[in-house]
């Protein structure tokens, strides 16, 4: 019998190796649990690698711990920077679990923090092929999918008429003799070329780097421009498609752009914004301001919430040829030139709005004018120091125009009034070459401009997002809140009473024995107030004007700080009132945490909708914390949220999601290629303006409960009644976000600082009116994907 064979003696060695092997497994097994019980995720990590080393066959047994130890451990790398050793723990662990999605996401979600998108979008996919419902890979895909191919890409690729006449003029150009192209900016060559073709520019058309693309170009790249008049074949010659671009702008009223970018109101709620504080937004920010990314933001003008009013003609404000190397060269070293512009509508002066006229040859042209279908949108540079915005009929709209840094920028904006010949405008004019000022008018100008505030009195200068202005201008947001932390703050107070009328005994009764009082002992304690709103927020400040109330802002920027100090100054809180929370904390991991060992917060505000209209994340997870470290009676806000959706037919969303078919692409198949980036959500919709057809009323989708999860459902089927017949090609979604059963704000409402979202289907659903749809809405963690159950 083949067992009844001796054994070779190097197998009895196996046989001990085993043992040995078993032994040790077994000990790194109990160390591991033994270090997870003293949360050293470190050493405990180190023994799994060996556990798991020694003994692949136990991956399965102890996955799941292995991943807490590996998430925790990640966690404490990251938060000592050390993004090497952070690294090479995932590293480890993907040899180890090649194929595990959990893992695969949480590798991208540290990526996508350090910056590294291309790499965590890999990892994004790769744990979304791996397992197609994994919700939190699905929404990190979709988020960092926005960040690396951005929407305008797909409008661009389906903007028939810009493929048209850019084909249209390259063809134009080869028949003439040009025969060697280079595309910049959609690849590389180094080659001696007779054709550069491009279409590098943005709204503010240089902000791609078109100028500098050119100028290396024509120095190591392009042939010799044809002189004018000199005839010969165009092989011989270099060229640039486009040829040229004139810009045009016009000074604007618009409402939207106003509330985004210029804080209209001097009282929020109660609270006084003094004067020796300047809101501006980046857009709006000096040259040397860190905040500053581009010198003005972008609008798709035809659309534009609430619409805009033209105060002047459309004026040209410069042109450049793009075939003139000295010329493209002089551009940012240029003398910044004045333009005035007259006045033909009276209004508010809330912009001026930039497009331009591209010339690609002789015959083709292509405008990014308002009143154009393009798949550009509009520069806009809001206006911001004026004394006075209303302008009218005569007055002169005075700004100067340069390229410094090879951006379009438009500065230093005034109104020169038509009242007075010698008055100096709405806006002191720094430049005192702008105008031929007489004496008398230099005076007034600067006893219009003596400071009035105090010497002492602090300057500060607070750059904020355009969502955070949009915020601070919503009243109804601030008032709501004051509401309902007051109704809060009263429900807790008779107990506040109750416990200082306790102490106040207590203490009559020590004092009787020692003939000492204790006043300051039978002050009760304040109710302490947590807000962790994204970004900045006078929350706290409105807080603290509801009483005894100890307010936390979770502000990081030392210039909103600084900003916060200065308000709670001017409403005459003492300093020491506002707690910056996140100096007490010692990462903003915990930043929930109790505000004393002994103490619970009285209320949290948190932060549950981003401004593009998404549920922030693990905004679930927070609230969860959240309710175990409030005192009885105490509150989050808000208490609960409700989803709403429609069906709608928008073509629109169709085309702004990813490139439709070969026909709008010239033949060529680039669909399949570009749309691996295509995502399901579209975020930072204004459905007031939105070019869609309703196809159903607004239906319920969810309710987040944030005060009594019980409530929240993670699987639910939505039947939504057909009201007019057409093709679903959308369900576009809002909140209604309820601080207590009676006060909720809309944030699909004019005034709200938030935008919406929808979900763009794959295939449109042709539905006919009278019919239902059901739709089946899953939420899991802060994740809610909405899909059309057939």
């Amino acid at each position: 019998m083949p067992n009844s064979r001796p054994r070779p003696r190097r197998g009895a060695r196996s046989g001990a190796g085993a043992v040995g092997r078993d032994r040790l497994v077994s000990r790194s097994l109990q160390s591991a649990e033994h270090c997870l019980s003293a949360q050293d995720f470190g050493t405990a990590y180190a023994h799994y690698l060996l556990v798991l080393s020694l003994a692949p066959e136990l991956k399965e047994d102890v996955k799941e711990t292995f991943q807490y130890t590996l998430f925790r451990w990640a966690e404490e790398l990251d938060a000592l920077s050390r993004t090497q050793d952070l690294l090479g723990c995932y590293e480890q662990a993907l040899e180890l679990f090649p194929d595990d999605e959990v893992i695969c996401n949480s590798m991208g979600e540290h990526l996508f923090r350090m910056g590294f998108r291309d790499e965590a979008a890999g990892y994004f996919h790769k744990a979304v092929k791996l397992n197609p419902d994994f919700n939190d890979a699905k929404e990190n895909f979709y988020r960092v999918a926005n960040w690396l191919v951005e929407r305008w890409h797909f409008i661009m690729l389906n903007d028939t008429k810009r493929n048209t006449i850019y084909n249209a003029a390259i063809q134009d150009a080869v028949c003439l003799g040009s025969k060697s192209v280079l595309d910049i900016g959609a690849g590389t060559g180094i080659l001696r070329v007779s054709l550069v073709v491009t279409e590098t520019v943005d709204a503010g058309l240089f902000g791609e780097g078109i100028v500098e693309s050119l100028i290396h170009a024509w120095e190591h790249l392009l042939l010799q421009p044809k002189t004018r008049g000199e005839n010969g074949n165009c092989e011989k010659y270099g060229k640039v498609i486009p040829a040229s671009a004139v810009l045009y702008g016009m000074a604007v009223e618009c409402a939207e752009i106003r509330r985004h970018h210029r804080v209209c109101t001097k009282d929020v709620a109660g609270i006084c914004l003094p004067t020796n504080v300047k809101f501006q937004s980046p857009a709006c920010s000096s040259v040397d301001t860190e905040e500053t990314v581009e010198p003005y933001t972008t609008e798709k003008m035809s659309r534009v919430p609430g619409g805009y009013l033209a105060l002047t003609e459309c004026f040209e404000i410069m042109t450049v040829d793009f075939n003139n190397l000295q010329e493209l060269k002089s551009l940012a070293t240029k003398k910044s030139g004045k333009i005035g512009i007259p006045v033909i509508k009276e209004g508010i002066l809330d912009a001026i709005v930039v497009w331009f006229v591209l010339q690609l040859d002789d015959e083709h042209s292509l405008s990014t004018s308002p009143s154009e279908e393009t798949c550009w949108e509009q520069a806009v540079y809001p206006v911001h120091d004026l004394a006075d915005y209303w302008i009218k009929s005569g007055d002169q709209v005075m700004m100067e125009v340069s390229c410094q840094d090879c951006y379009l920028r438009i500065q230093n904006i005034s109104v020169f009034s038509s009242e007075h010949e010698m008055d100096v405008g709405k806006d002191f004019c720094k430049d005192k070459d702008l105008f031929s000022l007489g004496s008398e008018a230099e005076l007034c100008s600067a006893l219009a401009n003596l400071q009035t505030s105090k010497p002492d009195a602090m300057e500060q200068t607070c750059i904020l997002e355009s969502t955070e202005i949009a915020l601070l201008n919503n009243n109804l947001y601030h008032e709501s809140f004051k509401m309902a932390m007051r109704k809060v703050l009263s429900s807790l107070t008779p107990e506040k009473l109750c416990q200082a009328m306790d102490t106040h005994c207590q203490n009559n009764e020590m004092s009787c024995g020692s003939g000492q009082s204790n006043s300051e002992e039978s002050i009760p304690e304040p109710f302490y107030v947590l807000d962790v709103s994204e970004g900045f927020s006078i929350l706290p400040i409105i807080a603290g004007t509801l009483g005894q109330v100890k307010p936390y802002s979770s502000v990081e920027k030392d210039q909103h700080r600084i900003t916060l100090d200065l308000i709670s100054e001017a409403n005459h809180f003492p300093k020491e009132t506002l707690e910056f929370w996140l100096r007490h904390v010692e990462d903003e991991s915990a930043v929930l945490q109790r505000p004393k060992s002994d103490k619970l917060w009285s209320i949290i505000i948190l932060d549950v909708i981003e401004p593009s209209g998404l549920i922030q994340q693990e905004i679930m997870e927070k609230a969860a914390i959240s309710r175990c470290l409030l005192q009885s009676g105490g509150k989050i806000f808000p208490q609960y949220v409700l989803m709403f959706g429609l069906l709608v037919e928008s073509q629109t969303l169709v085309e702004e999601s990813a490139v439709q078919g070969t026909e709008r692409t010239l033949g060529l198949n680039i669909a399949p290629f570009i749309n691996q980036f295509q995502v399901p959500i579209r975020v930072f919709l204004d459905l007031s303006s939105l070019p869609c057809i309703p196809l159903s009323k607004p239906v319920e989708l969810l309710r987040l409960d944030l005060m009594t999860p019980y409530l929240n459902t993670s699987n639910r089927e939505v039947k939504v009644h057909i009201c007019k017949s057409g093709q679903v090609t959308a369900i576009p979604f809002w909140y209604h976000m309820y601080l207590d059963d009676e006060i909720r704000l809309d944030t699909s409402s004019e005034a709200s600082h938030w935008k919406q979202a929808a979900v763009v289907l794959d295939n449109p659903i042709q539905v006919e009116m009278g019919e239902e749809l059901v739709l089946s809405v899953q939420h899991h963690k802060s994740n809610v994907s909405i899909t059309v159950k057939q």
